[in-house]
């Protein structure tokens, strides 16, 4: 297909009268047309097409119809539907009455064209630019960020399960791409073995019977791998996505040991960052955030919150599960600053609070806020007086006192695992050994001394402040305003299907939440538009009877 880019998208009068009647109030569609006009333009997608081909349907359509699709939460087939049947659909696309509209295919190959130039942000950013042209959007104040667990589209398997269905899908596509060639390849027990889907009901309950079922399983594997290398495989055969799957999985999982396979033991494991999950979406990873477990993505959404303008998204990241919240600030503001939407005050929960991302805010103008982490060493959760607070630090001379008066014999500057800076001050085992608390103090005391690591010193006495300030009642009044994120992610569930990805794979989980955080804006301005008043953290009716305290408002 090309695109012959069209417009401007003026709506047919025939459109106008009918919508007009049928929707004397109004609708999000409407609404969004009247007041944010074509949110987008043919040219702005002239990149995503061939310069020659069949004409493509209007692009600039196209996204709006996505962005109508996930604010309403239609499937494909619905949304197609939608402008071919829907009067206010047709109004926001400035089309005739009778346009008979597009097949349902065209909107997965549009998606498609978005995916390969990472264009989502795009759609996200035509909304926020038209709200900003109108007073809309206000970013010099506040902005909030919150994370939350995107589940993969793939369903979770067990250990057996992974591996079986990982070669089970590296046979199909060997099956499609040389049928004659894996005729001969394949023991016959394989067809009885991987033909159907693994199923962990199918599986025998003893664990010494699923040990001998997965070297089963990595034997064979084993063996296809080793046909497929050869030299007498058709070409072509280890570059499939699923047989190059299978072999990262089989190095993850299994050894060969003179010449016998065994299962990797748990310290053999590769790291959840590089661990491979489900063979249907190699991009996924699992992690852990305090008891919840799950395989897929995080999400990211920052969004403005002043009270004399709509909350609008003005950023999404999408990540693997495993990548930590505390890597997120500086990607975050490098993003709102390369679009002239970075706020004056940011507010965040713990996961996103540290020395280095403070320090980083700072280099954007921006004042980071967010409660600090608590310290965890040993010390520190014996009580305050050896914790690290206890220590005086004088950094002209680079001594650092403990509450007994001796000094330390050693500072070095140094990196941590993550590469950040600090700097290191020993204490000397002569100095720590005949102390009387000492056991309060470096309780495993053998061949060294305490050891004390600080931040650069803006870092550290900046971190310092920031405690402080944390204390206060009037910062805690202030960081209430950090709770409404949660009733975003809340709206992004419901109406967005924001908890499970739609599609499989990193490009297009993207795609979708740029697409949730466009469909979101949309919603908000259409309500603000009414003058629909902001929803109140509920009360359950058995809280309503306690005693009245001040609730957190999720909608400020």
């Amino acid at each position: 297909m090309s695109m012959q880019p069209g417009g401007p998208w003026e709506i047919p009068a025939e459109t106008v009268r009918v919508a007009r009647a049928a929707f004397p109030k109004g609708s999000l569609a409407i609404r969004v047309r009247d007041e944010l006009g074509v949110l987008f333009h043919d040219e702005e997608f002239e990149d995503l097409f061939p310069a020659r081909g069949r004409p493509a349907w209007s692009p600039g359509r196209l996204a709006l119809v996505l962005v109508l699709q996930f604010a309403e939460g239609l499937a494909d087939r619905q949304a197609a539907e939608a402008v071919r049947a829907r009067i206010d659909f047709k109004y926001a696309l400035g089309l005739e009455l009778g346009d008979p509209g597009f097949d349902y295919s065209v909107l997965s190959e549009f998606r498609d064209r978005l995916v390969e130039e990472d264009a989502g942000r795009r759609l996200l950013d035509g909304i926020l630019v038209s709200a900003r042209e109108r007073g809309l959007l206000k970013t010099a104040g506040r902005a909030r960020t919150d994370s939350m667990h995107v589940l993969a589209a793939a369903r979770d398997l067990s250990w057996l399960e992974l591996v079986a269905e990982t070669l089970r899908a590296a046979l199909n596509a060997l099956a499609h791409a040389a049928p004659e060639w894996l005729a001969q390849v394949a023991e016959p027990d394989w067809f009885r073995q991987y033909s159907g889907r693994a199923e962990e009901s199918r599986f025998p309950k003893a664990q010494a019977r699923r040990d001998e079922v997965g070297l089963r399983i990595g034997r064979d594997g084993m063996r296809l791998l080793e046909a497929v290398f050869s030299a007498d495989a058709p070409p072509g055969l280890r570059t499939l996505p699923q047989v190059e799957f299978l072999r990262r999985l089989w190095v993850q999982c299994f050894e060969q040991v003179d010449g016998e396979v065994s299962r990797r033991g748990p310290k053999d494991w590769a790291p959840g960052a590089k661990r491979l999950v489900t063979p249907y979406d190699p991009d996924a990873r699992g992690s852990v955030k305090r008891d919840i477990r799950w395989s897929g993505y995080k999400v990211h959404l920052t969004e403005t919150c002043e009270p004399d303008a709509p909350n609008l998204i003005t950023n999404v990241v999408t990540t693997v599960a495993t990548v930590p919240d505390d890597r997120m600030a500086a990607v975050v503001h490098a993003s709102l600053a390369e679009r002239d939407l970075l706020p004056r005050e940011h507010w965040v929960d713990t996961g996103y609070a540290n020395a280095g991302a403070m320090m980083d805010a700072r280099n954007y103008g921006v004042a980071l806020h967010g409660p600090l982490k608590s310290v965890t060493s040993t010390q520190a959760r014996a009580g305050a007086v050896y914790g690290q607070d206890a220590f005086t630090v004088d950094w002209v001379n680079q001594r650092v006192t403990c509450p007994n008066g001796r000094t330390n014999t050693g500072w070095r500057e140094d990196r941590t695992q993550h590469g950040l800076p600090v700097v290191r001050a020993q204490f000397s085992t002569r100095d720590c050994r005949p102390c009387s608390v000492v056991q309060d103090c470096v309780p495993a005391l053998k061949n060294h001394g305490r050891a004390i690591t600080l931040r650069p010193q803006q870092a550290h006495q900046e971190l310092q402040q920031a405690r402080a300030l944390q204390q206060t009642d009037e910062w805690k009044e202030r960081y209430k305003i950090r709770a409404g994120v949660e009733g975003t992610f809340s709206q992004g569930v419901n109406r967005c299907g924001l908890r499970r990805s739609r599609y499989r794979g990193l490009g297009k989980t993207r795609l979708q939440h740029q697409l949730t955080g466009a469909a979101i804006n949309l919603a908000r301005i259409s309500a603000w538009l009414v003058e629909m008043p902001r929803a109140r953290t509920r009360t359950s009716h058995f809280a309503a009877l306690g005693p009245a305290e001040p609730m957190l408002s999720g909608a400020e």
